[in-house]
């Protein structure tokens, strides 16, 4: 039996729409039924949903929701930052896990922000120095925090804490329990709605990952239905910010989302370049284990 027939029906995750918008859409419009595909959709909790739990492990991340369930075989194929897809990519080996490799580089570029109360006494990114800010361990929000944070404020001076999902992370922030929480879309937006001040904010990029056993022409016809679906989007993303309101559990009106926040672009190779970049970069903040290389983390099969 070959490879194609193996996988006829893929399992591929969704979790947060600011993750998963090309795939929800590309499902939706029927893009990956043009390319031929029957695709198994399955849903795992994400930080951004209303719904997730407070109690999600956090002690290892292939305890976590979307990791358990692939390593049980429950899915083949699933996107999230790309620090959090490298971490996962380098340790799943390391632990006897399931392999899974980069794939691509991702088609959702997410809004990230860091965000204070209304009131609050910091002005500044550097003004939280020594100050907790929530964060998700080891996913986006965490390391999009560092990746803002450290142009202004030494390694040993940017604290984090763990409050839960965003839901938490805001109700914490308006309750004077922390200095200030790290938050994507539609957070983004809710914090704003309560006349939360925004400190800075920056796009981070998702990363495609895939097990060893899902061939490259099914990838590439998974990417291909994504980046049709990205040019959707970007002509007018406001049929599709329902998923985005739905997140929130009606903390949010359509109008107040904002969709310019949105950023999206067809999958690509993960190069070289940007792998030697990424990974030193983890390893710098202590993300991640020394002594990946570039042949046992990354596959660009679906380009080849």
């Amino acid at each position: 039996m070959s490879t194609q027939e193996t996988f006829a029906k893929p399992k591929v995750a969704i979790m947060n729409a600011v993750h998963d918008l090309p795939v929800l859409v590309a499902r939706d419009k029927g893009f990956f039924k043009d390319e031929g595909l029957d695709i198994e959709f399955v849903t795992t909790p994400g930080m951004a949903q209303v719904t997730t739990s407070h109690m999600v492990k956090f002690d290892s991340v292939f305890d976590r929701p979307l990791d358990s369930v692939y390593n049980d075989g429950g899915i083949d194929q699933y996107r999230m930052c790309e620090w959090g897809i490298m971490k996962r990519a380098v340790e799943a080996s390391c632990q006897g896990l399931r392999h899974r490799k980069i794939v691509a580089l991702g088609a959702s570029m997410s809004m990230f922000a860091v965000v204070v109360a209304r009131d609050s006494k910091y002005y500044e990114p550097e003004m939280l120095k020594d100050k907790e800010i929530a964060v998700t361990p080891n996913n986006g929000s965490e390391f999009t925090t560092l990746k803002m944070m450290e142009g202004f404020l030494e390694p040993q001076h940017v604290k984090r804490t763990n409050v839960g999902p965003m839901l938490k992370r805001l109700e914490a922030l308006r309750d004077g329990k922390i200095a200030a929480a790290s938050v994507m879309e539609p957070w983004i937006s809710v914090a704003q709605k309560w006349g939360m001040r925004i400190l800075i904010e920056s796009h981070s990029t998702r990363s495609e990952a895939a097990g060893d056993d899902l061939d490259g022409k099914t990838l590439a016809r998974m990417f291909r239905a994504q980046a049709r679906a990205v040019k959707e989007i970007e002509k007018d993303p406001t049929p599709y910010i329902h998923y985005f309101i739905n997140e929130t559990g009606g903390l949010l009106k359509p109008e107040e989302f904002h969709t310019w926040r949105l950023l999206h672009a067809p999958p690509q190779p993960y190069t070289r370049e940007r792998f030697e970049d990424t990974y030193n970069w983890t390893v710098k903040w202590n993300m991640t284990v020394p002594g990946a290389t570039y042949e046992n983390t990354v596959d660009n099969r679906a380009w080849e």
